[in-house]
C-alpha cells in the first residue's frame, strides 16, 4: 500500500492564511449580529442581547442568529485549530535548512502571517466570548487591559521579525527585484494592521477614558507604520510587476489590498467612537458615509485588478479547482471577507445612520443581499481549499511488480 501525501503536509507559512480566513469568516458572520441584532447597551451585542432578541424576533430573525451563530462557532474553532496546527509546523520548520534559505530571499516576508494570524486568533477568542459567554460584559473592563496586553506581545513580535527582515535588506541588500512581482511584500503590513486594529478594539468598547486612550494611542503607533509599510511595497510591488508579470503562484497577493482596507476602515471607525465617546471628537455621519464609500471604492479598484489578473493566467481553474495546489490560494479568503465586512460598515453606519437608506426597508436588504452573497462565496472557497489541501491521505495499493 501507498500513501498520498496531501498538499498541506508540504508545509508553508502561507498556511497561516487558513487560520485567518476561518478567523475572517467566524468575524463576519458576528457583524451579521452586530448589525441586525439591538444592543442599546453597548456597542457590541453580547449573549444576553441574543437571548433577548432570540425570545422575542420573528422566525427570520432566529434563523439568523441560528446561522451566525453557528457559523461563529464553526470557524471559530477551525481558525483556533488551524492555528495551533500551524504553530507546530512552524516550530518545527524554524529548525530546518529550508528556513535559512527562506530568510534570505523575498519570501521573508511570509513569516509574517504568523503574527497575523495570532492577531486574528485574540479577536476570535474575544468574539467566542461575546456571544457564547453570559455575563462577560460584567468583567469587560478588566479584559481589556489584558486583551491589549496580548496585541503588544504580538507587535513586539513582529517588530523583532520586521527588524530582522529589513536590517538584512538595507545593509547587506540583495531584494530579488524580479521576485518583487507581487503583493508578498506587503504581509508585514497586513500583519501590524491587524494588530493595530485589535489593540483599538477597547476604545471601541470601553467606558474608561485612560484605557480608550492608551488603545488609540497604542492602536495608532502600530497602524502608522503599517501604513507607511504597506504604501512603499504597494508602489515597489507595481514597479516589478509592470516589468516582469505577476508570479502565477503569487498572484493571489494582490488582493491583500482589500482586506487591509477592511482592517484599515475598522480602525478608524474604532478611534472615532473612542474619541467621540471620552474626548468630545467625532465625526459625523455624513463623513462616516463618505470615508466608508471611498474604502469600498479602493477595494473594489484592486479586487477588478486582482480578478483580472487572475483570469488571465487560469488561477481558479489551476490551483482552486484544478490539479495543481499552492498554500497562498488561501490568500482569496481574506478579499471576501473583507469585502462582506465593510460593506455591512458602509450600508449600517454609512448609509442609514446618514438617513440615505431606511434599515431593514427594501434598499437595505438589496445592499445587504451583496455583502451576504461575497460572504457565503468566501465560505464555499473556504470548504473546497480545505477539502483540496487537508482531506485525509487517500491510501492507494501499490502495483505488483
Amino acid at each position: 500500500m501507498q500513501t498520498i501525501s496531501r498538499p498541506a503536509d508540504t508545509w508553508a507559512p502561507q498556511y497561516f492564511l487558513a487560520s485567518v480566513g476561518a478567523g475572517g469568516i467566524a468575524v463576519a458572520f458576528f457583524i451579521w449580529l452586530m448589525m441586525w441584532v439591538p444592543h442599546p447597551a453597548q456597542t457590541v451585542p453580547i449573549f444576553e442581547d441574543i437571548a433577548a432578541h432570540f425570545a422575542t424576533g420573528g422566525l427570520l430573525a432566529q434563523i439568523m442568529m441560528a446561522v451566525a451563530m453557528a457559523a461563529i462557532a464553526i470557524f471559530g474553532f477551525l481558525n483556533l485549530k488551524l492555528l495551533v496546527w500551524n504553530l507546530g509546523r512552524y516550530s518545527a520548520f524554524k529548525k530546518t535548512p529550508a528556513m535559512e534559505k527562506l530568510r534570505a530571499s523575498n519570501a521573508e516576508a511570509q513569516l509574517f502571517a504568523m503574527p497575523l494570524a495570532v492577531a486574528m486568533s485574540i479577536n476570535v477568542m474575544f468574539v467566542l466570548g461575546l456571544v457564547f459567554v453570559p455575563q462577560l460584559w460584567s468583567v469587560v473592563e478588566y479584559l481589556f487591559p489584558l486583551a491589549m496586553a496580548a496585541f503588544v506581545t504580538v507587535a513586539l513580535l513582529a517588530l523583532t521579525m520586521l527588524g530582522r527582515f529589513y536590517g538584512r535588506v538595507f545593509s547587506k541588500g540583495g531584494l530579488d527585484w524580479a521576485g518583487n512581482n507581487n503583493f508578498g511584500q506587503v504581509m508585514p503590513a497586513f500583519a501590524l494592521a491587524m494588530i493595530a486594529v485589535g489593540l483599538a478594539a477597547s476604545a471601541a468598547m470601553s467606558g474608561n477614558a485612560v484605557t480608550v486612550g492608551i488603545s488609540i494611542t497604542l492602536g495608532a503607533v502600530v497602524f502608522t507604520m503599517a501604513l507607511i509599510i504597506a504604501l512603499v511595497t504597494i508602489v515597489l510591488g507595481f514597479v516589478s510587476m509592470a516589468q516582469h508579470g505577476v508570479a502565477a503562484e503569487m498572484a493571489p497577493s494582490l488582493t491583500i489590498v482589500v482586506p487591509l482596507t477592511t482592517v484599515l476602515g475598522i480602525f478608524l471607525l474604532r478611534v472615532n467612537h473612542g474619541l467621540g465617546t471620552q474626548f468630545g471628537a467625532k465625526m459625523q455621519d455624513g463623513e462616516y458615509l463618505f470615508l466608508l464609500a471611498l474604502l469600498i471604492g479602493v477595494q473594489v479598484a484592486f479586487g477588478l485588478l486582482s480578478l483580472s489578473v487572475l483570469r488571465a493566467q487560469g488561477y481558479f481553474g489551476r490551483f482552486v479547482t484544478g490539479p495543481e495546489s499552492s498554500p497562498g490560494s488561501y490568500a482569496l479568503v481574506c478579499p471576501g471577507v473583507g469585502f462582506s465586512v465593510l460593506m455591512q460598515f458602509l450600508i449600517n453606519k454609512g448609509l442609514v445612520a446618514a438617513g440615505v437608506v431606511t434599515k431593514f426597508g427594501v434598499a437595505y436588504w438589496a445592499l445587504s443581499a451583496i455583502s451576504v452573497a461575497a460572504l457565503l462565496a468566501t465560505v464555499a472557497l473556504v470548504l473546497i481549499l480545505n477539502r483540496k489541501h487537508f482531506a485525509a491521505p487517500v491510501i492507494a495499493a501499490v502495483p505488483a511488480q
